[in-house]
């Protein structure tokens, strides 16, 4: 019997899935599964390594399936000699690392729940999330443990001597967790001042995941899968590492600062044959230049987190010969639209999101919650448990099905009674050639309501000459009332810690300076 991983086509995908496949693909059932097994103990016996981390500086590092497996259950005994019980949480502030994968398999191993942080949060955002989730223990490295002495007295720094001293635990650990136990407490992105709701995910989850894992980022059997993005964020632990290690797939991980170069060698040094990232990682390749200078073995490619800008889509296919797949979803509703790579038969337009996922159902609706008809913006909802659940963001359809995204719903910029993009003047003032980075916002004016104000990241000295012709650009692609009034040149833009631009940053700042000159 054929499984899901068997067909590669969109017309197969149509025709052939049902959610009641997806567990065909896991040795789990409805009422006993555990993520650690699935992802790594059924595969001991591959000959496959299971991870390459990627040091920024450094040896990369490389872990087969049956050393992850006998250290996480040494950490799962671990914690159960300290006391920890089924629920407890786990912080784990870490970069990829063994030790990283030693403390999230070990402790879903024994039943606990992990919660994995970013690593770059300062004293107030690790604070913030420390009380809310309130784990028993917080496994960190020495770096980061001086920040947590004044947050909990419960840091264990996962060093070398750490990772030996688990030596005297057995090797083997037999995980009996309920499908419908709680396994990750997972925090979206968001500021130190408003703690974003932890996201809650159950061990079943792991075969819901498996949708976009077929189907966004194109994952089957054989592949070597890199996805540079943190696994403290969605895309890079659901995506980058659970997924493709369900499947006994080879991933790859990156570790320390972004360098785009440092990733573009691994691609060839490893031969990686499918990459996942997000927009920002591809447009970091683009402008470093260097590119040509490898050889890769790239078979699909797909993105998330943001739209990816015309000439960074024109970048990928030119240097890996193969088209950037968007994958649209968000840390609460999963993903929802897709366009499927690896399916030969699936046409991927530039600039659109794709479209659903097998058996989804995804609309564009006007504020009335009717359909929109295609090329009439409204908001993106998707149907779930029999109803319609917003997802914020704006968007629009073709005639073809295909979704487009019109950027989030607060970044609607609306002057003189026009609306615009913020996402379509990004893109048009990102086709100046010496435009390194770009974002758009809407400002307070008298005359208009609002103006665009663009925030322009380059190396060329930002005179009234470059000024105008950001603004002629944007005049030339768009139309002549969406070109930005106010251009301003900055060494870089504001970002989400997953690396997304945070245009509402930028909005503060313009409200705030406003205020100031109204006292």
């Amino acid at each position: 019997m054929m499984k899901l991983t068997d067909y590669t086509s969109y017309a197969d995908a149509q025709a052939n899935f049902a959610p009641a496949k997806l567990w065909e693909l896991f040795q789990g059932n409805r009422e006993s599964l555990n993520i650690a097994h699935e992802c790594i103990d059924r595969h001991v016996d591959r000959c496959n390594p299971a991870v390459i981390v990627i040091h920024a500086d450094g040896p990369d590092e490389v872990l087969s399936f049956r050393e992850i497996a006998e250290a996480s259950s040494r950490f799962a005994h671990y914690l159960q000699s300290e006391g920890v019980k089924a629920g407890d949480r786990i912080a784990i502030m870490l970069e990829p690392s063994r030790a990283f994968y030693v403390a999230v398999f070990g402790t879903m191993k024994a039943g606990a729940i992990a919660v994995p942080l970013f690593t770059l949060f300062g004293p107030d955002g690790i604070k913030l999330r420390i009380d809310d989730c309130r784990p028993r223990l917080i496994v960190t490295n020495t770096e980061k443990a001086p920040q947590l002495a004044g947050i909990s007295a419960n840091g264990v720094v996962a060093d070398d001597a750490f990772l030996n001293g688990l030596e005297r635990f057995a090797s083997d650990f037999t995980p009996n967790t309920a499908a419908d136990a709680l396994a990750l407490f997972q925090y979206t992105s968001g500021t130190t001042r408003e703690l974003p709701e932890a996201v809650k995910h159950t061990h079943r989850a792991i075969v819901t995941l498996m949708v976009a894992a077929l189907y966004g980022t194109g994952l089957r059997p054989g592949d070597r899968f890199l996805c540079p993005s943190s696994p403290a964020w969605g895309h890079g632990l659901w995506h980058g590492t659970l997924a493709p290690l369900a499947l006994g797939i080879t991933i790859g991980a990156y570790a320390g600062k972004f360098n785009p170069e440092r990733l573009l060698a691994a691609l060839q040094q490893h031969q990686f044959t499918n990459i996942s990232a997000a927009a920002t990682h591809y447009r970091m390749m683009r402008n470093s230049g260097a590119a040509p200078r490898y050889r890769y073995a790239i078979d699909k490619l797909s993105f998330t987190g943001e739209p990816i800008d015309s000439e960074t889509a024109a970048f990928v296919e030119d240097t890996f010969g193969r088209p950037a797949c968007s994958m649209y979803g968000t840390t609460e509703i999963g993903v929802i639209l897709v366009s499927y790579p690896g399916a030969a038969d699936f046409v991927v337009k530039p600039g659109s999101l794709g479209k659903p996922i097998p058996g989804g159902r995804v609309e564009v609706q006007d504020t009335e919650g009717q359909s929109c008809l295609p090329g009439v913006a409204g908001e993106l909802k998707v149907w779930r448990h029999g109803n319609w659940i917003a997802t914020k963001d704006l968007g629009r359809t073709d005639e073809d099905g295909y979704f487009y995204h019109g950027g989030r719903a607060d970044d609607v910029i609306i002057s003189a009674g026009w609306t615009m993009s913020a996402v379509e003047i990004e893109d048009a003032i990102l086709k100046h050639p010496q435009v390194r980075e770009a974002a758009a916002i809407g400002v307070a004016d008298a005359l208009r309501g609002q103006v665009v104000k663009a925030f322009v990241v380059t190396d060329r000295a930002g005179d009234e000459a470059f000024r105008h012709e950001i603004q002629d650009v944007v005049r030339q692609r768009l139309s002549h009332h969406e070109y930005p009034r106010v251009v301003s040149f900055v060494t870089e833009l504001p970002k989400t810690p997953a690396g997304k631009v945070n245009r509402k940053v930028l909005r503060d700042r313009e409200q705030a300076i406003t205020k100031s000159k109204a006292i």
